[in-house]
């Protein structure tokens, strides 16, 4: 009997052993995984301000960003931001993308061909937004593409006590419309009416306006090239075609003398034209040396 009772519990500190291995194992597993998250988060959190991933309790929060830096390509970084946008579930509002031209200059490189080089830089102004719980990351990924960072701005708004004064503003808007549906009908409860619905219209509109920009944030975006890039342009080479055409000899003379053929019927013409005056002037003249010759010579003493 005794014999039994200590095979029993060997066997039964054997098993408890076993079962405290087996849960120690399970814990450390669960604190592995719990660190790989903890140290995820912190690596976002580290990286950008703690603005884009803040939450607080009965807290709402309208989120912006604004980001002005220099990029080695601009229309590479373009592309990837907007992709990574999209893959983020957010949607691009504004991009304009150009280039400043700093010089240009044309240089003849043979009777025919020239070469146009044009100096410039490159960038890019654009608006993305994307879910507000995103914007951290899009943070991170736009911050991966920068040679130079020229600012970062991060804004939380709180809007909590914006969003009770609306929902007491429809409350009393929706009072109201009670109120007036009391009245009597005439011309002053129309016009109430329409101006307590156009109230509750601007309202609604307000709320969903602050709803959209509490969902997904709104982040502006600059990007410039910091250096000038420069393209080579093959073009014709046009003042030697100029040259080609300037001036042609016979065919100027030929128009010339064309021109001097129209140039004398121009003149007969205007001559024609003025013949009254030219009749009156050589009645005049004749007049005066008619005159003139019968005028009587004075007697010498």
């Amino acid at each position: 009997m005794k014999t039994t009772y200590i095979k029993l519990s060997l066997s039964a500190v054997l098993l408890l052993g076993i079962y405290s291995c087996k849960k120690g194992e399970v814990s450390s597993d669960e604190s592995a995984d719990y660190a790989v998250a903890d140290s995820a988060a912190v690596a976002i959190s580290d990286s950008v301000s703690s603005a884009a991933t803040m939450t607080v309790k009965d807290k709402r929060f309208i989120k912006t960003a604004d980001v002005n830096m220099e990029v080695k390509d601009v229309y590479e970084a373009t592309i990837s931001i907007e992709k990574s946008v999209q893959d983020l579930g957010g949607f691009v509002t504004h991009s304009n993308l150009h280039s400043n031209i700093m010089s240009e200059d044309t240089y003849n490189t043979s009777s025919d061909d020239a070469m146009l080089i044009k100096k410039y830089q490159t960038e890019n102004t654009m608006q993305v937004r994307v879910p507000a719980e995103k914007l951290g990351e899009l943070l991170v990924i736009i911050n991966d593409k920068k040679l130079f960072l020229n600012s970062r701005i991060i804004n939380a708004e709180d809007v909590t006590s914006n969003i009770r004064y609306a929902e007491m503003e429809g409350k009393r808007i929706k009072k109201t419309g009670e109120n007036i549906e009391q009245l009597k009908t005439n011309k002053d409860k129309v016009k109430l009416d329409n101006d307590n619905m156009a109230e509750g219209n601007l309202q609604q509109l307000a709320n969903m306006d602050t709803t959209d920009n509490i969902k997904y944030s709104t982040v502006d975006i600059y990007i410039k090239e910091p250096k000038l890039r420069i393209a080579e342009i093959a073009v014709t080479n046009t003042r030697n075609i100029d040259n080609k055409y300037k001036f042609n000899f016979i065919y100027d003379a030929k128009n010339a003398f064309v021109e001097g053929f129209y140039l004398i019927q121009k003149i007969a013409v205007g001559l024609i034209t003025i013949w009254p005056l030219l009749l009156i002037l050589g009645a005049v003249v004749y007049f005066l040396r008619k005159r003139k010759l019968t005028k009587p010579e004075h007697t010498k003493i």
